[in-house]
């Protein structure tokens, strides 16, 4: 009844109660329940954490906790100083054999040849988690949409590309892009059996990669097309006329034309400041990725860390022809190495052949009817898949 300094420590009578508002416990239980979900760890996993030293300590302790309630061992965690590493370290790979989980921040993690290896020949479950760097995105309206509504987004989008024939994949918008890159059936084949074009949002299947939060799809063009071999030149010609970038406050008051020619960009033009830095930057890049953004949840005009996550805004995924100065002085912290470069388009329309996946920046697969169907499992469709938060 008393403590040792004499402190009555008993209770006769009912606690006074601050409640949360109803609203903020929906939210949280709501995005609990994603990570939870998203998080797959079993009683028998071996869980291996690639972190860095900036991250929000407690996303490190969420899935230390998950981990161990599960019945998991506790999480090894390799932090390292920045996200930024190019290729796998020859330290992090011992510890990286052992594990059947891994989670991490670091930007080799999709095309590291080990990491590859390890999810291809091991079965390895990864979770990337760009953007789940600060825990409170867990109930950010990004963080609450229901993970297996993007992937039936996804996969409503995967419905669309022509199959077994030969297409032109062709981009414009009102600023006069004029991109074209064709596409055979392989390419397709290859580009649509990954995991994450198979809407996998869960970390439940042996050798899947997925992103957390569960907003940043798959991408409707990239090197898996050609298997990741560097010395296939995949013949993308044309201009884009980009309206923002990372790395940049605004969006661009000038048009800045970006010309291809067979996979490389060979001239940048403009006369503003802008205009300048992009020239220095991307001359001799070439395009590794083009991204599309997938939950209907995510803030349509954030473009940092790598393009926005809104339905049908595109992000040009540049690797450099040399690091960028630009890039090291602006965000010398950032998730990416200097050696990318995302460039940003918010309306553009994207053709495959003649479907139209993207029309002007509305990424037409949410009018599936699959889509809309399963959308109303969870709530209101028009709520869930048109309310986008600016």
């Amino acid at each position: 009844m008393y403590d040792v300094d004499g402190k009555f420590v008993g209770k006769g009578l009912p606690f006074e109660r601050d409640f949360e508002s109803t609203v903020k416990v929906e939210h949280r239980v709501q995005g609990y329940d994603n990570f939870c979900r998203v998080f797959d760890i079993r009683p028998d996993d071996k869980v291996v954490m690639l972190m860095d030293s900036k991250i929000d300590p407690r996303v490190i302790w969420a899935v230390t906790g998950l981990a161990k309630g599960r019945g998991a061992k506790e999480p090894l965690v390799l932090l390292s100083h920045t996200t930024q590493h190019e290729e796998m370290p020859e330290w992090a790979k011992a510890h990286l054999e052992e594990a059947t989980f891994v989670v991490s921040s670091w930007f080799c993690s999709v095309l590291d040849p080990f990491a590859i290896k390890m999810r291809r020949d091991k079965g390895q479950r990864w979770i990337k988690i760009t953007y789940f760097r600060d825990f409170d995105l867990l109930f950010t309206p990004q963080g609450r949409f229901p993970p297996e509504l993007v992937g039936e987004i996804i996969r409503g989008t995967a419905r669309q590309y022509p199959r077994g024939q030969d297409f032109n994949m062709h981009f414009s918008d009102n600023r006069g892009t004029d991109l074209t890159i064709p596409v055979n059936a392989e390419m397709v084949d290859n580009l649509l059996q990954t995991s994450r074009w198979k809407g996998e949002m869960l970390a439940t299947s042996p050798g899947c990669y997925v992103h957390y939060l569960p907003c940043h799809g798959p991408n409707v063009y990239d090197r898996t097309m050609v298997m990741n071999d560097d010395s296939v030149t995949v013949p993308i010609n044309g201009v884009l006329y980009p309206q923002w970038a990372v790395g940049f406050e605004r969006p661009f008051e000038e048009k800045i034309p970006v010309v291809f020619k067979d996979d490389r960009i060979v001239e940048v033009g403009g006369h503003s400041n802008e205009a300048t830095i992009l020239r220095d930057m991307l001359m001799g890049g070439v395009l590794i990725e083009l991204g599309c953004g997938f939950n209907p949840k995510a803030p349509r005009y954030e473009v940092y860390p790598a393009g926005s996550n809104s339905p049908g805004v595109l992000h040009f995924g540049i690797d450099l022809a040399k690091p960028s100065d630009y890039i090291r002085r602006k965000m010398p912290d950032w998730e990416e190495p200097p050696i990318h470069m995302d460039l940003i388009t918010f309306d553009s329309t994207v053709k495959a052949g003649n479907t139209t996946l993207v029309d002007e920046g509305f990424l037409t697969s949410l009018h599936d009817p699959q889509v809309r169907e399963a959308a109303r499992r969870w709530g209101d469709e028009v709520d869930l898949l048109e309310n986008w938060p600016n």
